[in-house]
């Protein structure tokens, strides 16, 4: 019998890593379901993240953009896996890696269903594979979830703006414009 976990991971363009806290849960984590389907490899100590991967920080002061596609490819996505309460303590510990916010998405997951920037772990790795233009594997992972679509429904608009972005500066003019109703480049 083949193992999924490996049909599913040999597919993705992408390394995707993610430090599991263990602070919610496990029922409900979309992480631990993303490495049941294959879709990331989680590690229990933030050390163990790769060096050069792009790591999702929501307090980094550089936003994710379509440039970082390339650094994607060879060095892959690491995302954090804990409580928001508990997120800057975390990343106050030496997280390895080149960080990267997510520029403003809405989330779709039930728990936080329209909320700017609560995103659960696996709509905050789909929203920056789709910026980065992997949009086909962002919605086959989100695809795992019976939500997964309404996320890219709020979103459609606002990634798709984002994937036009050349760098970070374009990304936070392109969210300056979409939340000010001005109209957009």
């Amino acid at each position: 019998m083949e193992n999924t976990n490996e049909h599913f991971s040999n597919d993705l363009p992408v390394r995707i890593n993610i430090y599991h806290a263990a602070q919610d849960d496990p029922k409900k984590n979309t992480a631990l379901r993303l490495e049941r389907r294959g879709f990331a490899r989680i590690v229990k100590k933030i050390k163990f993240l790769p060096k050069r991967a792009i790591v999702l920080n929501p307090f980094s002061e550089i936003a994710f953009s379509p440039a970082d596609r390339e650094r994607l490819e060879n060095f892959g996505l690491a995302a954090l896996d804990c409580s928001w309460e508990q997120a800057q303590k975390v990343l106050g510990e030496h997280v390895r890696g080149t960080s990267r916010c997510l520029p403003i998405l809405i989330a779709g997951n039930p728990v936080n269903f329209g909320k700017l920037t609560k995103l659960t772990t696996a709509e905050a790795i789909a929203g920056a594979l789709y910026i980065a233009n992997f949009k086909t594997e962002a919605e086959n992972m989100l695809g795992i979830f019976p939500w997964g679509h309404t996320f890219f429904e709020l979103n459609k608009r606002f990634l798709d703006k984002y994937t036009t972005a050349k760098n970070s500066e374009e990304i936070i003019q392109i969210q300056k414009n979409l939340f000010e109703n001005k109209p957009s480049c």
